[in-house]
């Protein structure tokens, strides 16, 4: 999988990217990762990306033409182009995965009071928020989008089973686990998952993790019954 990634900021995903699965996924060749710097794709001398928004108001946007230019250099026919801004739609597991079954997605880092309209309307195929709050800006979304879509790859967590087991996979939180010792400071591990029965133990398992997301996150089951469906495009938002 290809991912470039448009951003002012490129230094900020020197470190976190090359360490770990993502690190390892890179070196292997499941993942091209490209980071780019919209500055290189301006004219004028001061590097100008930025400029006040027609109407007033506090801050600076984006401006369209550097971000146009480099959109149209970077994105093959095949690229999905996702920004990430506040008014995107959330992030999720399954989003992830959505994104994981494509070939070559460009994320467009926003930053300052994000972009000029004209960006999303005739650029971006998506776009995508990682929560309810406010940052500096995209490059933290784009690091955390990166990580999760890259566990997804085929291979890349050398069990791919793993990935499908995990919080969220299902729609659900992860239920308990335990190791060794089996009872440690008085406290001891579930006999159903000391008595080598599968079956039980799925079943436990499965009961854990419904309890564990009704009583930790009953947004969830909510959710699962309401959702849109994937891919919705960007003018749906």
């Amino acid at each position: 999988m290809r991912i470039d990634v448009l951003t002012l900021f490129p230094a900020m995903f020197a470190g976190p990217l090359d360490e770990s699965i993502v690190g390892r996924a890179r070196e292997s060749g499941r993942l091209d990762l490209r980071i780019h710097n919209l500055r290189d794709f301006t004219h004028d001398r001061h590097r100008t990306v930025d400029d006040k928004p027609f109407g007033g108001g506090p801050g600076m946007l984006l401006k369209p033409e550097p971000v146009f230019e480099a959109v149209e250099h970077l994105a093959r026919p095949q690229t999905r182009v996702v920004l990430l801004s506040p008014a995107g739609r959330s992030f999720t597991q399954a989003v992830a995965r959505e994104l994981a079954r494509l070939e070559d997605v460009l994320l467009v880092c926003g930053s300052y009071e994000g972009f000029d309209e004209r960006v999303r309307l005739a650029l971006a195929h998506d776009e995508i928020s990682i929560g309810d709050y406010v940052l500096t800006n995209g490059a933290l979304p784009a690091m955390v989008i990166i990580d999760a879509v890259t566990r997804l790859l085929p291979g890349v967590l050398g069990d791919d089973e793993s990935a499908r087991d995990e919080s969220f996979s299902q729609g659900l939180l992860e239920y308990p686990q335990y190791t060794r010792p089996a009872e440690f400071r008085g406290m001891k591990v579930p006999e159903v998952l000391l008595s080598g029965h599968h079956a039980e133990i799925a079943r436990w398992r499965a009961e854990q993790a419904r309890q564990r997301t009704q009583r930790r996150r009953p947004d969830l089951t909510q959710e699962s019954q309401t959702a849109a469906p994937p891919g919705r495009p960007v003018d749906a938002l």
